[in-house]
C-alpha cells in the first residue's frame, strides 16, 4: 500500500487540462442576442430531448457539477416550460416527439431562445435518414442559436451562453 502512495505522490497530477474552448457558435443572430438582452441577470433553460443519444444531456448536466457550476453565472434548469426562457433541445425529432416539442415551445413564455444542441439538432447527424426521423429541430420551431458538436463539451456550451448573453459591442 505505500509503495502505491508513494507512487502517486511521486507522479503528480497526470489528467489533462481541455484546451480553452473555442465554439463555432453558428447563428448567435442580432435578433438572439436582442433576446437575450432581457436575460443577462438570470436565464432559466428547459432541456428538452427529442430522439437523441443522450450524449448532450450528460454534457449538458456536467453543466451543474463544481467544476463547471453554471449557476453562479445566473443559468439555471427549469423544470417546466412555463418557467422557462429557452429551451434547449437536443436530438433530431423523432415521429413520436414531434407533438410534444411543439407543445413544449408553445408553453415556453415570449420572449423565449431555442438553442439547437448538438449535430443531431442541427442537422440529424447519425440518424439522418431514419424512417422514425421527421428532420432537425428547425424545420418545426424557429432556432435561434445552434451550437454543434458531437457531443458539444460543456466550456464549449457554457461559452456559447455566456457569448448570447454579454451586450452587443
Amino acid at each position: 500500500m505505500f509503495r502505491i502512495l508513494k507512487k502517486s505522490l511521486k507522479t503528480g497530477v497526470v489528467t489533462g487540462q481541455h484546451p480553452e474552448a473555442a465554439p463555432t457558435v453558428e447563428a448567435s443572430t442580432s435578433a438572439a442576442k436582442d433576446k437575450a438582452k432581457l436575460f443577462r441577470s438570470s436565464l432559466a433553460f428547459r432541456a428538452v430531448d427529442t430522439g437523441s443519444c443522450n450524449a448532450c444531456e450528460m454534457e449538458m448536466n456536467a453543466l451543474a457539477n463544481p467544476v463547471y457550476d453554471i449557476e453562479r453565472f445566473g443559468v439555471h434548469i427549469a423544470a417546466s416550460p412555463r418557467h422557462a426562457d429557452a429551451l434547449v433541445v437536443t436530438g433530431p425529432v423523432t415521429v413520436n416527439m414531434e407533438g410534444a416539442l411543439k407543445d413544449v415551445y408553445e408553453q415556453t413564455p415570449d420572449p423565449k431562445i431555442v438553442i439547437a444542441l448538438g449535430d443531431c439538432a442541427i442537422n440529424c447527424g447519425m440518424f439522418k435518414g431514419s424512417y422514425a426521423v421527421t428532420g432537425p429541430v428547425e424545420r418545426h420551431i424557429p432556432v435561434d442559436v445552434r451550437i454543434p458538436g458531437c457531443p458539444p463539451r460543456p466550456a464549449e456550451i457554457l461559452k456559447a451562453l455566456s457569448e448570447l448573453r454579454e451586450p452587443k459591442p
